[in-house]
């Protein structure tokens, strides 16, 4: 595994890089978001370790620009920001994971493995739910020959709920569908994606192809 941790804290950098490095898994450090724009760092990358305070560039932006040019590469942003603004500004500008300085290494690690295994490549095939067609192997999501542009978060929750179509899907398959362990995070992290999913999902239409099942959890709206 590629694993790039875009940092300016040099102390912090080597820490990680040193532990990553210990996990069996290929290192790139980065100083700064300049650089990881110009040298394309997430788009060379199998998982970014990104922090938001960064010198010329920030982190969010960073982030931001990645995702506009359609870059999928999972993100985990290592910050001091700690707020649950912060979190849902992370995650809305297209984090898969956040993690809070300081934080246990062996929790990092564990982070970065279940990012990887979700994103993994998969054999070609496809999951198809009323207009919806998802291609596993590619991770590509048409509906009605529109194409949807999808982080491996969003991916991962499609993939669920189209797997389990016509059953509700509960929080509790979520977060260990897409995060592998139970979540620990701020209650609404689920939704936070879930209302980002519907932004792209429902583009053209009057109803939306996700359901709320309250007290349940989440389920595909197609018959």
């Amino acid at each position: 595994m590629q694993v790039a941790i875009i940092e300016d804290d040099p102390v912090l950098a080597r820490s990680v890089s040193q532990a990553v490095t210990e996990a069996g898994h290929d290192c790139t450090v980065v100083p700064d978001g300049e650089i990881a724009l110009r040298s394309q760092t997430l788009l060379s990358s199998d998982v970014v370790l990104l922090d938001l305070m960064l010198p010329k560039v920030d982190g969010l932006e960073v982030l931001r620009q990645a995702r506009a040019a359609g870059v999928r590469t999972p993100v985990i942003v290592l910050t001091a920001r700690g707020t649950v603004p912060d979190k849902l500004q992370g995650f809305e500008s297209g984090a898969d994971d956040y993690l809070v300085k300081p934080f246990a290494m062996d929790e990092l690690l564990a982070r970065v493995e279940a990012l990887h295994r979700r994103s993994a490549h998969k054999p070609a095939m496809a999951l198809e739910a009323g207009p919806l067609r998802l291609a596993l192997g590619t991770k590509r999501l048409t509906i009605e020959d529109r194409d949807v542009v999808l982080t491996p978060t969003e991916f991962s929750i499609v993939e669920l709920l189209m797997r389990y179509r016509g059953q509700v899907v509960t929080r509790k398959m979520l977060c260990e569908h897409v995060w592998g362990f139970d979540w620990d995070g701020p209650t609404n992290v689920i939704e936070v994606h879930i209302n980002r999913l519907r932004g792209k999902l429902d583009k053209g239409h009057t109803s939306s192809f996700i359901s709320t099942i309250r007290g349940r959890g989440y389920a595909l709206a197609i018959a």
